[in-house]
């Protein structure tokens, strides 16, 4: 699998580096999960999580308390997942995934930007059948071989594990993250993930035509400034 995930953060981080929209889309994550679950971080792994990862991208503790106060009530918005699939500039594969209040106005949001850059937004399954919807855990350390044994006690389904400049990577299905963590916390006691997150990882990258590169800046510019847009995954090699 390699390190083909690094493709899709370091487009993001190009392309969202606007903080308040940053906040937002976490303030909206954090909401849905203390909803869905529960408000308390101990009991809701899903929401601990989310609220970990918020730290690590310097999200301010009064954007994550106002959001779990705000799941608190009964009320309030009725989010729903959505997801995306096509074809971006060069013949890329995109999957754009999207927190929504009005389903009908992010499909129409999401499809003008494809057909605004010439792109061409798919069906469901249409792309996504060519990326594997990992966990991926990196922690500083150099003993891979405990971290493999108490993945495989733990009966996790690694994909792949790698071990570079001090850093193991772990690659493990979506279903089993929250299995993999604790396996990693009983091996290896408190850890201090750099990276801790569920993504769709390409098989396959492929490389942007020239020609096509800045029409693909420009769609993914369209994308992150959708409000209702979380995360955008793409094959594209830049």
């Amino acid at each position: 699998m390699g390190r083909a995930y690094q493709n899709r953060k370091e487009s993001m981080a190009k392309t969202s580096d606007h903080k308040a929209k940053v906040y937002s889309k976490y303030g909206r994550e954090i909401y849905v999960c203390a909803k869905a679950g529960g408000i308390d971080p101990d009991g809701n792994l899903a929401l601990r999580s989310m609220i970990d990862r918020a730290k690590k991208d310097q999200v301010p503790s009064h954007v994550i308390e106002k959001a779990i106060e705000k799941a608190k009530g009964g009320g309030g918005e009725d989010f729903a997942t959505a997801r995306y699939e096509g074809f971006g500039p060069g013949g890329c594969m995109v999957i754009v995934d999207c927190l929504t209040d009005n389903p009908n106005r992010t499909f129409g949001d999401v499809r003008h930007c494809f057909t605004k850059t010439k792109c061409k937004i798919g069906t469901q399954g249409s792309v996504s059948h060519m990326f594997d919807h990992s966990a991926i855990l990196a922690f500083k350390g150099d003993d891979e071989e405990t971290a493999l044994e108490a993945l495989m006690m733990a009966e996790v389904d690694v994909s792949d594990i790698e071990n570079e400049e001090g850093l193991i990577t772990i690659f493990a299905p979506h279903t089993d993250y929250f299995k993999a963590k604790q396996a990693l916390a009983d091996a290896f006691g408190e850890i201090d993930f750099e990276v801790d997150e569920i993504q769709f990882v390409p098989q396959n990258t492929a490389p942007i035509p020239e020609e096509d590169r800045a029409q693909f800046e420009r769609f993914l510019d369209m994308l992150n400034d959708l409000d209702d847009v979380q995360n955008v995954y793409h094959n594209a090699e830049l």
